[in-house]
Protein backbone atom coordinates (compact mmCIF):
# COMPACT_ATOMS: atom_id res chain seq x y z
CA UNK A 1 0.00 0.00 0.00
CA UNK A 2 1.02 3.40 -1.48
CA UNK A 3 1.16 6.51 1.13
CA UNK A 4 0.40 9.37 -0.43
CA UNK A 5 0.48 11.59 2.15
CA UNK A 6 3.28 14.51 2.25
CA UNK A 7 5.05 15.76 5.16
CA UNK A 8 6.96 18.99 6.47
CA UNK A 9 9.71 18.75 8.46
CA UNK A 10 8.85 20.68 12.41
CA UNK A 11 12.28 20.70 13.93
CA UNK A 12 12.31 16.72 14.67
CA UNK A 13 8.93 16.38 13.82
CA UNK A 14 7.38 15.57 10.52
CA UNK A 15 3.85 17.03 9.79
CA UNK A 16 1.44 15.97 7.59
CA UNK A 17 0.00 18.22 5.46
CA UNK A 18 -4.00 18.07 5.37
CA UNK A 19 -6.51 19.54 3.66
CA UNK A 20 -10.12 20.00 4.69
CA UNK A 21 -12.61 19.33 1.65
CA UNK A 22 -15.28 22.42 1.88
CA UNK A 23 -18.46 21.40 2.30
CA UNK A 24 -20.87 22.55 -0.40
CA UNK A 25 -23.42 25.60 0.49
CA UNK A 26 -26.36 25.15 2.48
CA UNK A 27 -29.75 25.37 0.76
CA UNK A 28 -32.40 27.03 2.00
CA UNK A 29 -34.40 23.73 3.17
CA UNK A 30 -31.17 22.37 4.72
CA UNK A 31 -30.91 25.38 6.94
CA UNK A 32 -34.66 24.54 7.91
CA UNK A 33 -34.22 21.14 8.54
CA UNK A 34 -30.71 22.33 10.84
CA UNK A 35 -32.58 24.68 12.66
CA UNK A 36 -35.32 22.43 13.57
CA UNK A 37 -32.98 19.55 14.89
CA UNK A 38 -31.47 21.96 17.22
CA UNK A 39 -34.55 23.36 17.95
CA UNK A 40 -36.66 20.59 18.49
CA UNK A 41 -34.33 17.35 18.63
CA UNK A 42 -30.88 18.13 20.51
CA UNK A 43 -29.35 14.47 20.94
CA UNK A 44 -30.09 13.98 17.24
CA UNK A 45 -28.48 17.45 16.30
CA UNK A 46 -25.16 16.64 18.50
CA UNK A 47 -25.23 13.59 17.15
CA UNK A 48 -25.25 14.34 13.32
CA UNK A 49 -22.78 17.28 14.32
CA UNK A 50 -20.23 15.08 16.08
CA UNK A 51 -20.11 12.10 13.25
CA UNK A 52 -21.01 13.61 10.41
Amino acid sequence: MENKLTYTKVGDYYIPNLTIKPSPPMGKYGRMRRDYLRDHRPALYNRLILHE
